[in-house]
C-alpha cells in the first residue's frame, strides 16, 4: 500500500535526506581537514628531515646494554679502560679485559664481528673485515683520514673534520682527536650492577658466590661473607643502591604525608562547604571558591612557586600534593556529606547525643567508604605525581632520573630507575587495592 505525500511533507523528507547527506560527507570532510591542519602545523616534513634515527638507536641499545671505553691520552700516551667511561669503573693501572691486547707500540682493541680498533704512536687504524685498513693519523694540528681502496668516498659511519675523526659502526667505536684516542665496544647486560671492579666479589660465577656465602672461609674475619656481599651491594658506587632505595621511600613519604595531610584538611573544610551542615550561605560560598582555587592550580605550578619560597626539599614537593589535594579532597567530601541519610542523624540525635556525637556516629560512617576510596585512590595516583614533582624540587628517584637523563650518557641506569618506578606503583596499586578491600568491604 503506497501513501501519498502532501507538498509540505515531501519538503521536510527532502530537507531530512539533505541534512543527512551533508553529514554524511561533512564529518569525513572535517576529519580529513584536521588531519591536514596537524600536518603542516606540526611541520611533520621537516620532523621526518631532522630526525637522527641512528642516535634513536644508539639510545636505545643503551637501555640494556652497557660499553666499555679504551682511551689513549695523546700528552703522555697513557692508556686506560673504565667501564662506561667513568672512574668508578676503571681497570686498576695496567690492566684491561681480555679483548685488549697490548702489541709493540700500541694497543689492540678487538672489536665485535671480526672487527677492530689499533692505537698507535701517531694515530689510530681501524680494521674493518669488509673495506679492510682505515688509517688516522695526526698531522700537526689537523687530523688526516685515509680510507682503504674499497672506499671510494667517506661514508655516513665516518665523521670526519680537520680536528676530529669518528668511526661508527655496529660492533664499536674508534674515534681520535689531538688530544684523546678512544675506542669502546658495546656488551648486552648491565656490568658492575652487583659488585666494582674493586670488590672481592667481582667477576664470580653465581657458584663461586653461593660457596662463598654458605662454606667457604671468611674474606673478612669481621663479618660473614653474605654480610659483607650485600654490604658491598648496598654501597655499590656504580649503581648507588643505598641512594636508589632511600630515593623511593621519600617518593613513597611524600606521596603520603601529601595525600594523608590534604584529607585531615578538607574533612572538616567540608562540612562548612555542604549545605546540610552549614546554614551560613557566605562561609559555603567562600570556602567552595577556596577548593576550586587550590585544585585549579596545577600541582607543578604549586610545586614551583614553593620551592621558590621554601626552597628545595621533598617537604616541598608533600605540600605541593597536600594544597592540590585539599581543594579535590573538599569538593569530593562536600558533595559526599550533602548525600547522606538524614534519618541516621535524628536516630543519633534521638538518644540525646550532642552535634559533634552526631557527626561522629551518624554523619562519619555513611561517608567513610567515599573518603578511604578516594584518599587510596590519590595516594597511589601521588605516588606517580611525586615523582615528576621530586625532579623538580630536587628529592626522591625523580631527582636521580633526571640527573641520569641529563647526563646523556648511562641509559641503563634510566633503564633502571623507570623499572623501580613502575614497580612502586604497581606495589602501591596492590597495597591500596588491599587496604580499599579490608577497610571498606571488610573482606
Amino acid at each position: 500500500m503506497s501513501v501519498a505525500l502532501g507538498g509540505g511533507h515531501r519538503e521536510a523528507a527532502h530537507g531530512l535526506f539533505r541534512r543527512k547527506r551533508i553529514v554524511a560527507f561533512g564529518v569525513p570532510a572535517a576529519i580529513l581537514l584536521y588531519f591536514v591542519y596537524i600536518f603542516f602545523a606540526f611541520d611533520l616534513p621537516g620532523l621526518a628531515q631532522r630526525a637522527r634515527l641512528d642516535n634513536a638507536a644508539i639510545l636505545v641499545s643503551d637501555f640494556w646494554s652497557y660499553k666499555t671505553h679504551v682511551t689513549k691520552d695523546n700528552r703522555n700516551g697513557e692508556i686506560t679502560a673504565a667501564i662506561e667511561g667513568e672512574a668508578k669503573g676503571a681497570y686498576p693501572a695496567g690492566t684491561f679485559p681480555d679483548w685488549v691486547e697490548e702489541t709493540e707500540g700500541g694497543v689492540r682493541i678487538a672489536l665485535r664481528d671480526g672487527h677492530a680498533a689499533v692505537f698507535e704512536p701517531e694515530g689510530a687504524r681501524y680494521l674493518h673485515p669488509e673495506f679492510g685498513e682505515i688509517v688516522l693519523r695526526t698531522e700537526g694540528r689537523r687530523i688526516a683520514l685515509v680510507l682503504p681502496p674499497a672506499l671510494s668516498e667517506v661514508p655516513d659511519w665516518i665523521n670526519a673534520s680537520d680536528t676530529r675523526v669518528a668511526i661508527n659502526t655496529e660492533a664499536g667505536r674508534l674515534s681520535l682527536t689531538r688530544n684523546r684516542t678512544e675506542a669502546f665496544r658495546y656488551f648486552a647486560g648491565w656490568e658492575l650492577f652487583f659488585f666494582t671492579l674493586d670488590s672481592p666479589f667481582s667477576g664470580r660465577s653465581l657458584g663461586e658466590l653461593t660457596a662463598l656465602a654458605l662454606w667457604e672461609p671468611r674474606i673478612d674475619e669481621a663479618r660473614s661473607n653474605l654480610g659483607y656481599m650485600l654490604s658491598e651491594f648496598w654501597t655499590n658506587r656504580m649503581w648507588r643502591h643505598g641512594d636508589v632505595a632511600w630515593a623511593i621511600f621519600e617518593t613513597i613519604l611524600m606521596a603520603f604525608l601529601g595525600t594523608m595531610g590534604a584529607a585531615i584538611i578538607a574533612l572538616p573544610l567540608g562540612f562548612v562547604a555542604a549545605k546540610n551542615f552549614a546554614p551560613a550561605a557566605a562561609a559555603r560560598f567562600g570556602v567552595r571558591r577556596l577548593f576550586d582555587f587550590l585544585r585549579g592550580v596545577d600541582g607543578l605550578i604549586w610545586t614551583i612557586i614553593l620551592s621558590r619560597a621554601f626552597g628545595p626539599g621533598p617537604l616541598t614537593g608533600s605540600l605541593a600534593i597536600l594544597i592540590t589535594d585539599t581543594g579535590t579532597f573538599g569538593k569530593i567530601f562536600s558533595e559526599a556529606l550533602e548525600n547522606v541519610d538524614e534519618k541516621q542523624i535524628e536516630g543519633v540525635r534521638s538518644t540525646g547525643a550532642k552535634p559533634v556525637q552526631r557527626y561522629r556516629f551518624g554523619v562519619i560512617p555513611q561517608v567513610m567508604p567515599v573518603i578511604l576510596s578516594q584518599v587510596l585512590y590519590y595516594l597511589e595516583s601521588n605516588t606517580r605525581s611525586a615523582t615528576v614533582i621530586g625532579a623538580i624540587v630536587g628529592g626522591g628517584i625523580g631527582l636521580l632520573l633526571t640527573q641520569a637523563i641529563i647526563t646523556q650518557k648511562d641509559w641503563e641506569e634510566v633503564t633502571y630507575y623507570m623499572v623501580l618506578i613502575v614497580l612502586m606503583v604497581m606495589f602501591m596499586d596492590t597495597v591500596s587495592g588491599w587496604l580499599r578491600r579490608r577497610l571498606i568491604k571488610g573482606a
